[in-house]
C-alpha cells in the first residue's frame, strides 16, 4: 500500500510540474505573439489563398494573387521581428523537450526554439520573396507548410511532439513528415539540421 501511495504521489507531483511549465511556455511565447499581427496574417492568406484558388476568372485571381503578396512579405517581416525578440531570451527558456521534462533533468536532449523560429523566418522570407519564380499556386501551396511547419514548432514548445503532431492531423489531415514535403527544400534542410543541433547555450 504504501508503495501504491508513494507511486501516486510521485505521478501527481510530475503532472503538477509538467503543467506549470507548460503555463509558462505558453505564456513566454504569447507575451511576444502579443506584438505582432502574425496570426491575423496567416488567417487573411489561408482565406485568401481559398478565394483565388476558388475564382474562375482568371483576371480577378491574378488580381488576388497580387493582392495576397503584400500580406505575405508583411508576414514575413513581423515573423522576423518575433524571432530577433525571442533570440533575446535565455536559451534556459527555450527549450524544446523532445520528452517530457526534458529540460529540467536533461538539456542536452533538449532542441533550441530561438534556432527553430531563425529558419522559420527564413524560409518564410525565401518564399515570400519567391526567388525561385514560383508560380502564384506553388507558392501559396509552399508558403502554406512553412506556417503549418511554424505552427508545429511553437505548439511542441508549448505543449509536446505528440500534442502538436495531433493537432496538424487534427487540423490540416497531415503528418509532420508531409508537411515537410511541401516546405521549400532550404527549409527542409535547415529543419533537419536543427534536429541534431541539440540545446542552446
Amino acid at each position: 500500500m504504501d508503495t501504491l501511495v508513494w507511486f501516486v504521489l510521485l505521478a501527481l507531483g510530475a503532472y503538477v510540474v509538467k503543467w506549470r511549465d507548460e503555463r509558462r511556455r505558453i505564456a513566454l511565447l504569447g507575451g511576444h505573439l502579443r506584438g505582432y499581427q502574425i496570426e491575423r496574417l496567416m488567417a487573411q492568406l489561408t482565406e485568401g489563398y481559398l478565394r483565388a484558388l476558388g475564382e474562375d476568372d482568371p483576371q480577378r485571381r491574378e488580381q488576388v494573387w497580387q493582392v495576397l503578396t503584400g500580406a505575405e512579405r508583411e508576414l514575413a517581416s513581423q515573423f522576423a521581428g518575433l524571432s530577433a525578440d525571442m533570440a533575446r531570451v535565455p536559451a534556459a527558456d527555450t527549450r524544446i523537450c523532445r520528452w517530457p521534462l526534458a529540460d529540467k533533468w536533461w538539456p542536452a536532449a533538449t532542441l533550441d526554439l530561438r534556432a527553430a523560429l531563425a529558419l522559420h523566418a527564413q524560409g518564410l522570407q525565401s518564399v515570400a520573396e519567391n526567388a525561385t519564380g514560383r508560380s502564384a499556386k506553388a507558392k501559396a501551396r509552399c508558403l502554406l507548410a512553412e506556417m503549418v511547419l511554424m505552427q508545429h514548432t511553437c505548439h511542441w514548445f508549448c505543449k509536446s511532439k505528440t500534442v502538436a503532431s495531433a493537432r496538424l492531423l487534427a487540423r490540416q489531415r497531415a503528418t509532420l513528415e508531409q508537411v515537410l514535403e511541401e516546405v521549400s527544400e532550404e527549409t527542409r534542410r535547415r529543419y533537419a539540421d536543427w534536429l541534431q543541433a541539440g540545446p542552446g547555450r
